[in-house]
């Protein structure tokens, strides 16, 4: 049986609510001063939002860092992210019966690779319940369906730092990559620049994309466009 003391707290009840400190942050507090017991007890506090990969370890060495401080951050620095949360909102205004481009993707970068993620957009309007109806009552005199599909997903990604998101619309359903889009799609097509960071405590980022009634062709969606941010914490 385990018997609490509100007194002594175990070490994970007494973390600073400040935000985890960076390799940059280390490197400078140690220049400026700070002896390794108080980096050290900094960094038990706060946790370590840095990178403690061997290379990551050397570049602190070399930097001057205590043996004892880099110790810690081996100890406390936060997991690597491994993928990026991606929550993708499709919203459809107005009444028509099939996508005029019935595939969806979403390209990113990932060193010599590209992640891919696609979305069969007929398929998923004929499933029951998948959308959540409302009307949109902006403009007085015209009331719009609006139905909405929210579908969280994850892009595995290895390499860290600015990364490079495209949004296309195809009817294609086997892309790999951009390069295979038409040249209208890809005209049609949206990118992004995102900074990918090697830990976070928070990670997730929203992708909204909006379809309405193609004008020429009335019963048929056509991709509009969209908005992308992301949230690091």
């Amino acid at each position: 049986m385990a018997q609490w003391d509100s007194n002594s707290l175990p070490p994970v009840y007494e973390r600073s609510e400040q935000p985890p400190l960076t390799d940059q942050e280390v490197s400078k507090l140690t220049q400026t001063g700070f002896s390794p017991d108080q980096l050290v007890r900094l960094i038990a506090e706060r946790q370590c939002a840095c990178d403690a990969s061997p290379e990551g370890l050397i570049r602190m060495r070399v930097a001057g860092v205590d043996s004892s401080v880099i110790s810690a951050v081996s100890k406390y620095a936060l997991r690597p992210n491994g993928a990026l949360n991606l929550e993708v909102t499709l919203d459809f205004t107005g009444e028509s019966r099939r996508a005029r481009n019935a595939y969806l993707y979403v390209f990113v970068d990932d060193g010599d690779v590209t992640r891919v993620m696609s979305s069969n957009i007929d398929e998923l309007l004929r499933r029951p319940n998948a959308h959540e109806t409302t009307v949109d009552n902006s403009d007085f005199l015209i009331k719009r369906t609006v139905r909405r599909i929210v579908l969280p997903g994850q892009l595995p990604l290895k390499t860290y730092g600015r990364h490079t998101l495209v949004i296309a619309s195809s009817a294609n359903p086997r892309l790999t990559h951009p390069s295979q889009l038409k040249a209208q799609d890809r005209t049609a097509a949206q990118v992004y620049l995102f900074d990918y960071p090697r830990a976070s405590l928070q990670s997730l980022c929203r992708l909204t994309a909006g379809y309405k009634r193609d004008a020429q062709i009335v019963d048929r969606w056509r991709f509009q466009g969209s908005r992308f941010e992301c949230e690091w914490n």
